[in-house]
């Protein structure tokens, strides 16, 4: 889609102290070209529009000249301009007279003082397209002509050529004319589909939740009291005008340069909610860039704080699953063999797991099955820090996790935004994983030990311990045809923690322990791939080594 005109303009940003409301000129990307448009900023939500300072959008500001607006002698903006009028839609090319169609005319238009020339336009050289009459305002000096058609290319401005003009030199032509303004225009039937096209964020797509879907925390209907996200006199969501975008913020994904090249760093994503839209904005330069992104981030984080609570409140009763839901939030994540590709992901801990959704769910039931489950006591965080593979190297924060399975490890890598974010999750998983150690304090996995079944069981305080299977020991040392009394399990091994002096594994199935006692070191066949039970070992030793006040 080609619209008005791509090249950047520096912002005009207004902002309190906070951050936020904050306003100001970006470009936005839409069918891969660039569009300038005012965003606005609130605490909830993000309005695009196109209402500019200087001659782009079809809408009337204050901020000088506007396509759509109409100028006054001297060449200022009026906000007081005419209710109606005419478009592509109304001056439909079988009604211009034939005798017209891709012929030179000269039309005389006498400005007014309040209205100016009355007319919006469109096209520019960087457009590769003619300088084009897209909206006549009804009642103003262009109308009252009754010459000029919706679909004119302008020629000529008192005789200065605008064939080759850019959409600016275009609309400073039409500012410095004068009171009397003779036009050279030619009418192109050809260029009414372009001139009917809406504004760029008409295109812009967004989620909206269906009914039976409800956001986060959205109460229950027989609860009026309570906001209802769903409602949109509570809950932002994008209007229906095709000039402008209200994007709602709330558990909106921002991040830098994940999904598009931003190789002049002045790029900012929004991912909705369901992963399926992304707005791409690019500003005048790297410090407008940052200062939109710290404005958007911490408006997100701000609602995303009362998400979590949402949740946890809508969750209360059931968790998810049997899990109490401790911290959630977007980041990009990616798998180990994944090195170029970045992607929105949920991350959710709970007081036992790591859970990772494609989206944000919508439902109690769609909390249930997240697209990956971790639990904490079998995961360690292995990095912090700057990505040094990035090709911004230091420049991206990222930190990796680390699962053992029973398939073997499962390596997630994530990117935080800001140092703030790292700082947050890494803490958060590592006090996760301890806590959830000493939470659930024991963990017993079957195994073979010199050529017998028994249980390996590893016990948060006691240390590990290899136990005869007590079937096996009551098969063979109970009476036949008898009744007996349970035994306790046999204990063949039994060892604390600071006995371990190595511990090692093949990946496949087998794992060894040396304690330095008289067996030497123990064999150990887990049946299946030995990870977790490493990374569970690993757990334990490290929230002991915490619960010390050391660094594990």
């Amino acid at each position: 889609m080609v619209f008005e005109r791509n090249a950047p303009k520096m912002a005009v940003v207004v902002a309190g102290s906070s951050g936020v409301p904050k306003s100001g000129f970006v470009e936005v990307l839409v069918r891969e070209l660039w569009h300038k448009v005012l965003a606005n900023l609130n605490e909830e939500a993000l309005t695009l529009s196109c209402e500019e300072g200087d001659g782009v959008s079809d809408n009337v500001n204050s901020n000088g000249v506007t396509n759509g607006s109409y100028l006054d002698n001297n060449n200022t903006n009026s906000n007081n301009g005419p209710q109606t009028v005419r478009t592509a839609f109304t001056d439909l090319p079988e009604r211009v007279p034939e005798a017209i169609a891709n012929r030179k005319r000269c039309v005389k238009v006498c400005k007014q003082e309040i209205g100016g020339l009355g007319i919006s336009i469109k096209g520019g050289k960087e457009n590769k397209m003619p300088i084009l009459i897209s909206k006549i305002f009804k009642g103003l000096a262009a109308d009252q002509t009754q010459a000029l058609y919706v679909g004119d290319a302008i020629l000529s401005v008192n005789g200065m050529n605008l064939r080759d003009a850019t959409h600016d030199e275009a609309v400073q032509a039409l500012k410095r004319a004068g009171k009397d303004v003779t036009l050279e225009v030619k009418y192109m039937r050809e260029a009414t589909p372009y001139v009917k096209k809406g504004s760029p964020v008409s295109e812009i797509g967004w989620e909206t939740p269906p009914p039976e879907s409800p956001r986060i925390g959205s109460p229950p209907i027989t609860s009026p009291s309570s906001s209802d996200p769903s409602n949109p006199t509570t809950q932002p969501s994008l209007s229906p005008l095709g000039d402008r975008r209200c994007i709602p913020l709330k558990m909106c994904c921002v991040t830098r340069a994940m999904t598009t090249p931003d190789p002049e760093n002045r790029q900012l994503e929004l991912h909705s909610p369901d992963a399926r839209h992304t707005v791409v904005l690019r500003c005048p330069d790297q410090p407008s860039a940052l200062s939109w992104f710290s404005a958007m981030h911490s408006v997100t984080s701000t609602l995303a704080q009362r998400a979590l609570a949402e949740v946890i409140q809508d969750t209360a009763r059931t968790g998810i699953g049997s899990r109490e839901i401790r911290h959630l939030g977007w980041l990009a994540g990616k798998t180990e063999s994944e090195k170029q590709s970045w992607r929105p992901v949920l991350v959710v801990l709970t007081e036992k797991d790591l859970l990772l959704y494609d989206s944000l769910p919508r439902s109690k039931e769609a909390w249930q099955g997240p697209e990956h489950t971790y639990p904490l006591l079998a995961t360690r965080l292995v990095h912090s820090g700057p990505d040094r593979g990035s090709p911004h190297s230091g420049t991206e924060l990222y930190f990796a996790t680390r699962t053992g399975t029973r398939l073997g490890i499962e390596t997630h890598l994530f990117r935080a935004e800001t140092t703030k974010d790292l700082s947050l999750w890494t803490r958060h998983i590592v006090n996760g994983c301890h806590a959830s150690a000493e939470m659930i304090k024991e963990v017993t996995t079957s195994c073979m030990y010199q050529s017998q079944e028994c249980r390996l069981v590893i016990h948060y305080e006691q240390g590990f311990s290899v136990l005869a299977d007590p079937k096996l020991d009551d098969g063979e040392n109970g009476d036949a045809g008898g009744a007996h009394t349970p035994t306790r399990p046999r204990v063949l091994l039994s060892y604390p923690y600071e006995k371990l002096k190595m511990s090692s594994d093949d990946g496949v199935r087998m794992l060894s322990l040396d304690f330095g006692g008289k067996e030497g070191e123990i064999q150990l066949d887990l049946h299946s791939c030995p990870k977790p039970i490493v990374f569970i070992l690993h757990s334990f030793l490290s929230a002991k080594i915490a619960r010390l006040g050391l660094v594990a």
